[in-house]
């Protein structure tokens, strides 16, 4: 069976479709481009309207670029509203995150003929990718007023330490050399296991248990921040590279869109990253336009952001998700307010980013050949020309240069 996966949105829809892929191959399919496919599997995003309307143009795109192919519709979207994702061209099957985990069997069950190779298509768990991206954790229970994944991932629901530890053992055995641990609150990890546990107890047991693994951490919330976290980061065995949402700097948009931290709070964990990891990429989310936002409002956030150690910003105008409680707020923002609001706080976004590769200039970091061998991707975060190519997947250590350049060293 030829299959293809087209992925949206965040890193756990990432590390779900490699789990997917994975299962595929060795069940001896071989991954295809969509238009040769005789199954397409989708896996969808709701985080925004937008996200919505992306996976149902890729749905109309692909039953129209290959009629023949049967088209597989997973994740938020697919589980927040299956009929309208059914009722879509060339949909034969539309599967709750719930039952991801049984999705090979199902997209077998789709296919009328067996047309892959006996054995799995290349390596069976390299993926083709350079660096692999491990889901550890589903589930999220803090319910904030604009957010729709509680209600299609469900409560917090962590992987065990020994089967995460295997897996990250079987990645570097297939010579993995980086991984990212990923989950929708991947702060709460362990939470929910007897005896409980926690994200800083499974770094500790993945440094023991592998050998030279670089450690990447997906979303964190900034609550979620201990200090024994910021020194595991420290030890060149988990990336110098965070990603802490703040969505907003005013407190009072904060509390409406129930967000469990204040400003102050956010400002002495992202500082105490920075005293302590002065080298770390540390980026952020924001949320502009969330309804009420005032001027004054807006321009608080501004400031912040202006002055911050934040490295880099992911922009996201509001968007109203049905079912939530922001959709019931009064005091929604004009469009094109919030479009201009937006492009105010990217500008600022690009700032950061630009001062912080000038405080790199300079530096000797770790980094992994990536692509053709051209590219790195260093230690804390920055993707930068390699000046000599080398193989792929491989670790070298290079001086940062001006213009994205890096130097071998």
């Amino acid at each position: 069976m030829n299959y293809s996966i087209l992925t949206f949105g965040c890193r756990v829809n990432q590390a779900d479709s490699m789990d997917i892929e994975r299962e595929l191959r060795q069940r001896g399919g071989c991954a295809v481009t969509t238009s040769c496919a005789d199954v397409i599997v989708i896996n969808s995003c709701s985080v925004t309207a937008t996200a919505d309307q992306g996976t149902r143009q890729a749905i109309r795109r692909a039953s129209r670029d290959n009629p023949a192919a049967r088209i597989v519709v997973t994740g938020c979207y697919a589980t927040r509203c299956p009929d309208e994702i059914a009722a879509l061209p060339g949909v034969v099957a539309v599967v709750h995150n719930d039952r991801k985990e049984q999705l090979a069997s199902e997209v077998m069950t789709t296919a009328d003929r067996y047309s892959g190779a006996d054995g799995p298509c290349g390596a069976p768990y390299l993926l083709d990718r350079t660096a692999l991206t491990i889901r550890v954790q589903t589930g999220c229970e803090e319910h904030c007023t604009y957010c729709v994944i509680p209600s299609t991932r469900g409560r917090s629901r962590s992987k065990s330490i020994a089967n995460v530890v295997e897996e990250l053992r079987r990645a570097e055995s297939s010579g993995f050399l980086e991984v990212t641990l990923t989950g929708v609150h991947i702060g709460a990890y362990g939470r929910d296991l007897d005896p409980p546990g926690s994200l800083s107890d499974l770094l500790e047991a993945t440094i023991l248990k592998t050998r030279r693994l670089l450690i990447r951490l997906g979303s964190l919330e900034p609550m979620d921040v201990p200090p024994t976290l910021i020194e595991l980061a420290s030890t060149g065995r988990v990336a110098p590279a965070l990603h802490l949402p703040l969505q907003h700097a005013s407190d009072a948009v904060l509390t409406r869109m129930r967000r469990p931290y204040v400003l102050d709070a956010y400002q002495r964990t992202v500082d105490s990253v920075r005293e302590r990891l002065p080298h770390a990429t540390i980026s952020s989310d924001i949320i502009v336009g969330f309804p009420g936002e005032s001027d004054d409002e807006f321009q608080a956030l501004c400031g912040y952001l202006e002055s911050s150690p934040l490295t880099a910003l992911h922009v996201f105008p509001y968007s109203d998700r049905p079912g939530t409680d922001a959709t019931q707020m009064a005091g929604k923002v004009a469009g094109p307010v919030v479009r201009d609001r937006g492009r105010v706080i990217r500008d600022i976004g690009q700032a950061l980013t630009t001062r912080f590769k000038r405080s790199q200039v300079g530096s000797v970091r770790q980094a992994l050949t990536i692509g053709d061998g051209s590219t790195v991707v260093t230690d804390n975060g920055l993707r930068l020309r390699l000046d000599a190519p080398r193989d792929r997947n491989e670790r070298v250590l290079v001086k940062i240069g001006d213009h994205d350049i890096a130097r071998l060293m």
